[in-house]
């Protein structure tokens, strides 16, 4: 019984800072990223309490997963727009872990032939090896250079006209592409992980593209790449409510893991996103595995509709 009501205090932590809209401090935020893995402790505890009778902690544990259902469930607006279709292109975001995917990354890539390609943790090497192998295909970039983690590249066939980057511990390129006559915001997001001690700077920077997404509310605006987020992060969800949705959630793919990818698909949390306005519609998405990385990549076919 001593069992099971620490399983469940553990879960209620969880559980009442999800009620409360809410990502609390650690490790609150490291668990919330598996909230639908903590079922599997609440069920355990069921069936400790159904074997001891303690029926005050059955019906704890029946509204903590009943709480767990709903939560599961997909959020943000999934609704389709309604102009004609006008362009039809592939994404895909990676990271590539320091660089040590980067001959993944290009193998993938020469496989799918995304259109625009936004890598995280691309360091000096791997922006190097890209811009050699990948530099005749896509002919258009815009980069952060750096070391480590603080890379990132997006890689077009369109041509871009260069924005200002999103400040942050590691490089957020952003562009705007000219696909096929039509302008479209680009912007690579990679906040800082929660880690134990940083996650007012994981939430400072995802708010920080939070404005973003709300500065460019009712615009034409596609935001990817590893938000060390997932939609069980109040952080994560204040950027869909400002209308972007994502297209793994419009594909149906809402809760495929894409990190650890060590332990994926059996166990692991989403937080690569490709996140679309609401001109766009997606009409598949898929999780690559790729070698020497702990991430897995995300590649979505998309479709840009007329307004009106």
């Amino acid at each position: 019984m001593r069992i099971a009501a620490v399983l469940f205090a553990v879960v209620s932590v969880v559980m009442g800072c999800r009620l409360a809209d809410t990502d609390g401090i650690t490790p609150v935020p490291q668990f919330l990223a598996f909230l639908p893995w903590l079922v599997a402790p609440t069920a355990l505890g069921l069936a400790l309490v159904l074997l001891a009778r303690w029926w005050p902690g059955v019906v704890w544990s029946v509204v903590l997963l009943g709480l767990l259902a709903w939560f599961i469930e997909p959020y943000g607006k999934s609704t389709e727009p309604g102009g004609a279709a006008v362009a039809s292109f592939r994404v895909l975001t990676s990271n590539v872990e320091f660089g040590q995917a980067t001959g993944a990354l290009i193998d993938a890539v020469r496989r799918e032939k995304p259109d625009l390609v936004f890598v995280q943790e691309c360091e000096y090497t791997c922006d190097a090896e890209l811009k050699r192998t990948l530099g005749g295909t896509y002919p258009h970039r815009q980069a952060v250079e750096g070391g480590g983690s603080a890379g990132s590249v997006i890689l077009s066939r369109f041509p871009l006209k260069a924005t200002d980057q999103i400040p942050g511990t590691m490089g957020m390129p952003g562009a705007v592409a000219d696909v096929r006559g039509h302008a479209v915001r680009l912007q690579l997001a990679h906040p800082m992980p929660p880690l134990p001690g940083q996650v007012d700077v994981w939430r400072r920077e995802l708010g920080a593209l939070r404005d973003f997404a709300a500065e460019q509310a009712g615009g034409t605006t596609l935001l990817a790449g590893d938000f060390n987020a997932s939609q069980d992060h109040a952080a994560f969800r204040r950027i869909l409510d400002t209308g972007l949705r994502d297209a793994a959630r419009l594909a149906g793919d809402d809760r495929t893991p894409s990190w650890p990818a060590r332990t994926a698909p059996a166990l692991g949390a989403q937080i690569d996103h490709v996140l679309l306005s609401s001109d766009f519609s997606a009409e598949t998405a898929r999780f690559l595995d790729l070698a020497d990385t702990d991430h897995r990549a995300l590649l979505v076919e998309i479709i840009l509709h007329g307004r009106g």
